[in-house]
C-alpha cells in the first residue's frame, strides 16, 4: 500500500466526506473518474454555482503563468501521463478550481482556492487541519 492510499484511508476514517464537484457534462465526469481511477462520489454544476459560491471563477492569466507551462514541460520530459479527457468534453480550460472541507454542520474548516491547476494541497497537508479540528485558509 503506498503513502497517498494510507493517506486516502485516514482521510476516508474521519467525520468528513470527499465529494468531487464537475461543471462538465455527464458523460465527460465519468470519464475522468473512469480514467483517473477516483473512487470518490461528484456531482455535476454545469451552470457553476457551487464554484461561484466558493468564489472559484475563470483566469487566462493564470492558466498560463511560467509555473504551469513548466509543469506541463516536466510532465513532458519525463513521459508521464496527464488525465486525458476527450476532446468533446472539454468545457471551459480556464476555470480554476479549489480544495474545501466542510464539517457535520456545513461550515468550512478548510480551504484552498487554486491560484493555477497545479496550485493543489497535499492530501497530508488536509489531513492535519482536519484531524486539528479545522479552521485553515490558504491562499
Amino acid at each position: 500500500m503506498n503513502k497517498e492510499s494510507v493517506l486516502q484511508g485516514l482521510l476516508d476514517a474521519q467525520s468528513v466526506r470527499v465529494l468531487m464537484v464537475s461543471f462538465s457534462c455527464q458523460e465527460g465526469a465519468r470519464y475522468w473518474l473512469r480514467d483517473t481511477g477516483c473512487k470518490y462520489d461528484m456531482v455535476l454544476d454545469t451552470q457553476k454555482e457551487i464554484y461561484g459560491m466558493f468564489g472559484l471563477g475563470s483566469s487566462y492569466l493564470k492558466i498560463l503563468k511560467f509555473r504551469n507551462l513548466q509543469k506541463y514541460a516536466e510532465y513532458t520530459v519525463l513521459k508521464r501521463t496527464f488525465p486525458q479527457v476527450d476532446p468533446s468534453f472539454v468545457d471551459d480550460i480556464y476555470q480554476l478550481g479549489g480544495d474545501f472541507v466542510l464539517n457535520e454542520t456545513g461550515k468550512v474548516v478548510y480551504a484552498h482556492p487554486c491560484r493555477s491547476p497545479v496550485d493543489r494541497p497535499s492530501l497530508a497537508e488536509i489531513l492535519s487541519v482536519v484531524n486539528q479540528g479545522g479552521t485553515s485558509t490558504t491562499r
